[in-house]
């Protein structure tokens, strides 16, 4: 009867999802705390904890680190995700990739190097290697 009233609490900023909208071309760097959807182009850095999708006539040329990434569009540039990298059917990436995991549909095009760290696991060391021999 007497409880308190419930506060409104902000949305988690993770949850939020910015939009680069087809037609639209950034050059630049961003960084943000939410997910992102890429249907233009950006030329250049984006670095969030969030999720990104690039959608198919998206295109990051540049950088790109986030924690998970579904690609249907187009990558060309260093790519870190640090958990799950899923390329769809239509995905094209050049570069290079660092990722925990990956999933790649038939039809991808995958022109990179890859490092996958097994979800956050690091390789060995030269030192680490000799040791284990």
């Amino acid at each position: 009867m007497f409880s308190e009233p419930k506060k409104n609490k902000p949305a988690s900023s993770q949850n939020e999802q910015s939009r680069i909208s087809a037609g639209t071309l950034i050059t630049g760097d961003i960084t943000g705390n939410g997910c992102f959807r890429i249907e233009g182009t950006l030329e250049g850095k984006l670095k969030t904890p969030g999720k990104v999708v690039i959608s198919k006539g998206g295109l990051i040329d540049g950088t790109l680190e986030c924690e998970n990434a579904d690609i249907e569009g187009n990558f060309k540039g260093k790519l870190i995700v640090k958990d799950i990298l899923s390329l769809r059917g239509s995905a094209k990436i050049e570069g290079e990739v660092i990722t925990g995991k990956l999933a790649v549909e038939p039809g991808a095009v995958f022109n990179a190097t890859c490092d996958m760290n097994g979800g956050g696991v690091k390789p060995l060391s030269k030192e680490n290697e000799k040791r284990s021999a």
